[in-house]
């Protein structure tokens, strides 16, 4: 052994090991939540690892635990000594057991496992292994990476007692060559590839991810497409080297972008339909993630397709991050996105030298919707609600990622990872019901109602200004008297009928004679503007551009959400995403932002017909519901 890998093996095993035993030491209760929004990161439980933490995933076991896996390391993500290990929880995550090496710090780079449990109780790690020991691999523009953590061999071990230990040996899994395989600067001699997705079962049959790698170059994976891997034994089989694989689909063309599209293709994720069907979603470099079915298995797809909320419907935005779907036991889907993106991501990826910006960034807030199944002529396919704020950090420059899924006694919790620090997260049961109700909410939201002036009567020209909640205030409990965020906020709701769009119209204005206030006006684009003044800032942010047409009633809720500090338009039931004009729909105000507080008369101009203030934050789906409930009554 060298020096420099007996080395890095003694770090190594002492990082795993102290971090092993501050595992052991953490059998305290919990503690209350640092930050009073759910939805803010600190607040989700640690899981531990060595310093990089990548891709948390969970199985719960036949034994009630939870069985974490974790590709982990003492250097940052690529470095040598990263290798998957293990650790099991029986309180849904708030203290774990000791971390298990599946693979040690000091042998071949071992990476992105993923768990798959069988019938009879067993569970299969499936993971990257550096087996022979590359030490550099070829990009295609001449140029090498050091990083060796996504090539050599595609490999198994399993665990018979439920994670507490697993087999001495490991298997490979056999790949059917692709053609981005052979056409790669080593002929297919050395292979790229490596896997996020989630394995599931289908039928007597158990179906697994692969994302082939073409090409090395521009943005790390210059050419990927995804290919899978399906086992007709593994249910059933004990003998380990009697299982069985065939690499799908069939051909040696995997699962790429639409016609048009780049060269980017990867991070597929997989979910079953009622009827048997598989649906595939996946991230690319367009700004748009792609998704495809399959009504044999896996065998033959649809031609690949950007992702819409409903067939033939509006494209989904994404950049270059991990979008996930997961069955739901109530029938339903959850998917994990980022929510902007567009061409925009598109001119990114060209240009990597970061004067545009990466297609990487931006993973941060994460956001949730939720999928029901619809036919079509096609077969079964699956439409998505519009979407909800899940997680955030207060700097946008944090990025989460790599999710997973966990139902576990009637409740919902969510895994991701900063790259640093892995955490899981109970999903707030009022956002997952609002968001498997959406499709039949009408109801209008009452709580934290502060003015109502319902359609159907006379719309005052003034009305008084309810009192909005604190933002931002000094903190006479601190010693400095510094200030002290609540994370408070306030929604928009009204009906309005602009006769023109020629000239800007102020509909409603709380501002007094400093400027101090909100003002909310149409724009000759056809949009809502709202502008935010404390009297020593200013924020402001547009809906998307066309939505208002002259002469014609529009719906629209606007929130200003003082948790993550992000302002959302719901226009006649759809939340602004920014279309083809721009990344983002949504938009961040100023962190020291303190109350909008003007006049104590709010102006309201003849073209609103109906107006509701809430001193509180409404979620997508109560927006969502206020719409669909006044459409009942026009």
């Amino acid at each position: 052994m060298k020096l420099s890998h007996l080395i890095l093996a003694v770090l190594s095993t002492c990082a795993w090991q102290a971090v092993a035993d501050a595992a052991e030491q953490t059998k305290a209760p919990a503690t209350s939540p640092a930050i009073a929004d759910p939805r803010h990161i600190s607040n989700g439980r640690n899981i531990p690892s060595e310093g990089y933490a990548d891709q948390p995933y969970i199985v719960k076991t036949d034994d009630g635990a939870w069985l974490c896996v974790m590709t982990t390391g003492i250097g940052v993500e690529g470095a040598g000594g990263q290798h998957v290990v293990s650790m099991r929880s029986t309180d849904q995550g708030r203290t774990w057991e000791k971390i298990v090496p599946i693979e040690p710090a000091d042998g071949p780079e071992a990476s992105y496992a993923v768990l798959l449990k069988v019938p009879g109780g067993r569970i299969y790690a499936f993971y990257n292994h550096n087996t022979d020991r590359v030490a550099e691999v070829k990009r295609e523009d001449k140029g090498v990476y050091k990083r060796v953590d996504s090539l050599g061999h595609y490999v198994f071990k399993y665990s018979d007692d439920h994670g507490c230990s697993w087999s001495a040996k490991r298997y490979d899994v056999p790949l059917r060559e692709f053609e981005c395989d052979r056409n790669n600067v080593y002929g297919g001699k050395l292979r790229f590839f490596w896997n996020v997705g989630r394995p599931l079962i289908l039928g007597d049959a158990a179906i697994m991810v692969m994302h082939k790698v073409g090409a090395m170059g521009n943005g790390f994976f210059a050419q990927s497409e995804g290919a899978f891997f399906k086992s007709k034994n593994i249910l059933t089989e004990r003998d380990p080297e009697k299982i069985t694989f065939e690499t799908l689909p069939d051909g040696d063309i995997g699962l790429r972008t639409p016609a048009g599209g780049g060269r980017v293709a990867e991070e597929q994720s997989i979910v079953k339909l009622s009827d048997g069907s598989l649906y595939c979603v996946y991230r690319t470099v367009d700004g748009w993630p792609t998704t495809a079915y399959s009504r044999d298995g896996g065998h033959k797809w649809t031609p690949p397709a950007y992702k819409t909320y409903t067939p033939g419907g509006r494209r989904v935005k994404h950049p270059r991050a991990a979008n996930f779907a997961w069955s739901c036991s109530n029938g339903k889907f959850l998917y994990w996105f980022h929510n902007h993106g567009g061409p925009f991501i598109g001119k990114m990826a060209a240009d990597f030298s970061g004067r545009t910006g990466s297609p990487y960034d931006d993973r941060n807030p994460a956001w949730l919707m939720a999928g029901r199944e619809v036919d079509t002529p096609q077969g079964k396919c699956i439409a998505w609600s519009q979407p909800e704020i899940l997680i955030y950090d207060d700097d946008p420059f944090i990025r989460m990622s790599y999710p997973d899924l966990v139902e576990d006694g009637g409740k919902f919790y969510v895994t991701e990872t900063q790259k640093n620090v892995g955490r899981v997260h109970e999903i707030p049961k009022p956002l997952l019901d609002g968001l498997f109700n959406q499709w039949d909410n009408r109801r209008v939201a009452t709580n934290g109602l502060s003015l109502n002036l319902p359609a159907g009567k006379p719309m005052p020209k003034t009305a008084p200004m309810p009192t909005l909640p604190g933002l931002n205030f000094r903190d006479t409990k601190r010693a400095d008297h510094g200030g002290k965020d609540v994370r408070a906020g306030f929604s928009l709701d009204f009906w309005l009928k602009a006769e023109s769009l020629k000239t800007n119209l102020n509909l409603l204005d709380s501002r007094d004679a400093n400027g101090k206030g909100i003002l909310v006006s149409t724009t000759t684009t056809g949009a809502v503007r709202i502008i935010l003044n404390d009297g020593r800032s200013e924020s402001s942010w547009n809906s998307d551009k066309g939505l208002l047409k002259p002469d014609t009633l529009h719906h629209v809720v606007i929130t200003v959400d003082g948790g993550p500090k992000i302002i959302t338009f719901v226009v006649d039931g759809v939340l602004c995403d920014g279309g083809d004009d721009r990344q983002f729909g949504w938009g961040r105000f100023s962190p020291n932002l303190r109350t909008p507080t003007g006049a104590a008369t709010l102006k309201i101009a003849p073209a609103v017909s109906s107006l509701r203030i809430y001193n509180r934050t409404l979620r997508t789906s109560e927006a969502i519901g206020n719409f669909r409930a006044g459409c009942r009554k026009l």
